[in-house]
């Protein structure tokens, strides 16, 4: 495996050919994303261990998403091949801008961050309630209310190679970092809440509708890609022509693979998107289910037990000149007429006639 430690511009100067074995085995060191990643695992892995601790099971499959896809996504770009080879070629940068902004949020989402931080804070603790706030504040719901998330990642891809800030990224490490972080809050702006189980989007927003956002979205996330593959102006071109070497592809040539493959993930990336947003509504019919059937075992033990209340016989009147007020309160009491379930008419009588 080649390590490569040098700064990024000065890594640009002297790489050797871009082949599938080098990009697979040259990686970087990237203090800042390297950073991030212990932070973000760590506070993931305090919180399963805290919910251990109280006999509370967090799902293994979450965890490996977060650590594994989530985290190991934002590691692949920011310090693999890509990272080593996004100063030299515009395909990798593309790459690893794709990987930040689609692949990486959806596996944080799937790990489900937010549901574990709250039940793994006690609610009396001060940075629960702080969460909550937050969680239920203004600001977050209109960030990730789902047309302006989408609007969000649309533009933040444009901004990034249609103005100066792509070009500044390249020659600036702080400009790049930043980018970097900018991909990855922008593209879980619009994951998290489509797939955690904390209420983040309106009442309306029901597993059908985000379904039918996802699709949307992913014809969305093709935009970029479609315009970078098919744009006539080069992007960054002045950096690039600078770096080429002779057995680089030509920079139209470069841009026009960067496209292509910026439109391949995102159509790639969809698929599983809309398979997880299908898994999280199966497993919340299951849980109405299982909430819905409690409450008609409850409801029957109440209607089973009233006949048998009914049955006892009342105490002989005490003489047979009491007063009719004495007699009309001993007398038992009236039958009821027809079980509920009978003359209910909405869908819990429904289900349960048939059941019967």
């Amino acid at each position: 495996m080649t390590v490569i430690t040098h700064a990024p511009t000065a890594v640009a100067s002297g790489l050797p050919e871009l082949t599938a074995g080098r990009l697979l085995d040259s990686w970087r060191l990237d203090p800042y994303a390297l950073v991030l990643i212990l932070v973000l695992g760590g506070l993931y892995a305090w919180g399963v261990v805290r919910l251990a601790r109280r006999g509370q099971r967090w799902p293994v499959a979450r965890s490996v998403a977060f650590g594994g896809l989530g985290l190991g996504a934002v590691a692949v770009a920011t310090m693999s091949g890509l990272a080593v080879y996004d100063h030299e070629l515009f395909w990798p940068a593309a790459v690893q801008n794709i990987v930040l902004d689609l692949i990486a949020p959806l596996g944080l989402a799937l790990g489900d961050p937010l549901s574990l931080a709250l039940r793994g804070l006690p609610p009396e603790r001060r940075t629960a309630r702080w969460l909550r706030a937050r969680l239920s504040g203004r600001l977050l719901r209109f960030l990730t209310f789902p047309l302006v998330s989408t609007v969000l990642v649309l533009s933040s891809e444009l901004a990034i190679y249609f103005t100066p800030y792509f070009p500044t990224a390249l020659r600036h490490g702080p400009v790049h970092e930043l980018m970097y972080l900018q991909l990855l809050v922008v593209g879980s702006l619009f994951v998290l809440p489509m797939l955690t189980r904390e209420e983040l989007l309106p009442s309306w927003c029901s597993h059908p509708v985000r379904a039918l956002l996802v699709l949307l979205d992913g014809l969305v996330d093709a935009v970029p890609g479609i315009v970078v593959m098919t744009s006539g102006t080069l992007i960054a071109g002045g950096w690039y022509a600078s770096q080429h070497r002779p057995w680089d592809p030509s920079l139209q040539q470069d841009q026009m693979i960067g496209g292509g493959l910026m439109l391949t993930l995102a159509e790639l990336v969809g698929l599983p998107f809309m398979i997880a947003v299908f898994a999280e509504w199966v497993r919340d019919e299951r849980r109405r289910t299982r909430a819905l059937d409690a409450r008609l075992d409850r409801e029957l033990a109440v209607a089973a037990a009233a006949p048998a209340q009914s049955a006892v016989p009342a105490a002989p009147a005490r003489s047979a000149a009491a007063p009719a007020a004495a007699r009309e309160a001993a007398a038992p009491e009236p039958e009821l007429t027809r079980p509920w379930w009978e003359t209910d008419q909405g869908e819990v009588g429904e289900r349960f006639r048939r059941g019967r």
